[in-house]
């Protein structure tokens, strides 16, 4: 059974959602993120996907001060991300209480740096985030095209030693337009042994399900949860 994994995204310490990437489309929807996630754990949450806008914007961490108080009121196992790009910064993270850290600009600008990173902190601990538009790979919070492909990116990622790897299509994030399916399943299809995390378009129970079929063995929701498409309570399932 495919795991989900609610996500908050941080902007100015409150709890938003963007459509597309796009900053200038923000719509907050919580001023306290902590309670979203205490409420989120009530509902038999385990895994948080927590990410600093801020921090992916201005290329640091900003937000950890709500990091900090998801660790403190929740047991929930948070995966942090958005802004790490140094030691200092992964440092910040997990001190104040990630359990995972997801990475994606420094994956591709810094590469031995992030390969470092595998190696002191374990691969279970460290979660590439590949964000795709048009099958490339696009990075400092969606704002420039890197021009990798996302299935080399990938491929050069697991011979450092990765394990897993978010995968968001930016022209479904914040959409409710479904998943990219295709995308999901051609890369499944050409790179195995690797866990792939689905993110982005999702709207429905059928969704999740679409993505488990093609293989993906997690997948991240927000919006859905906070537009009401999907209930709390009929995630149960999936909650493993």
């Amino acid at each position: 059974m495919i795991r989900v994994i609610p996500a908050i995204d941080v902007i100015d310490g409150k709890c938003v959602r963007l459509a597309y990437g796009d900053f200038s489309k923000k719509v907050i929807y919580d001023e306290k993120p902590w309670e979203v996630a205490r409420r989120f754990e009530e509902a038999g949450v385990k895994r948080l996907h927590l990410v600093d806008l801020d921090g992916a914007k201005q290329g640091k961490v900003v937000n950890f001060r709500v990091l900090e108080r998801i660790a403190t009121v929740t047991n929930l196992i948070v995966d942090f991300g958005g802004g790490i790009k140094t030691d200092e910064d992964i440092k910040i993270a997990f001190n104040s209480g990630a359990r995972m850290i997801s990475a994606g600009s420094i994956a591709v600008k810094d590469k031995p740096l992030f390969k470092n990173w595998l190696k002191v902190y374990g691969a279970e601990k460290i979660i590439a985030a590949a964000d795709v538009r048009d099958e490339k790979v696009a990075i400092s919070g969606w704002q420039e095209d890197s021009g990798i492909w996302i299935y080399d990116f990938i491929n050069e990622l697991l011979e450092e030693g990765t394990k897993q790897v978010i995968c968001t299509d930016i022209s479904k994030d914040g959409s409710l337009a479904g998943p990219a399916t295709q995308l999901y399943k051609s890369i499944l299809e050409k790179i195995k042994n690797f866990n792939l995390i689905a993110s982005g378009g999702i709207s429905s129970l059928k969704d999740i399900e679409e993505v488990e079929q093609v293989g993906c063995k997690e997948v991240i929701v927000g919006k859905a949860l906070y537009e009401g498409k999907i209930q709390l309570n009929e995630l149960k399932p999936f909650l493993n």
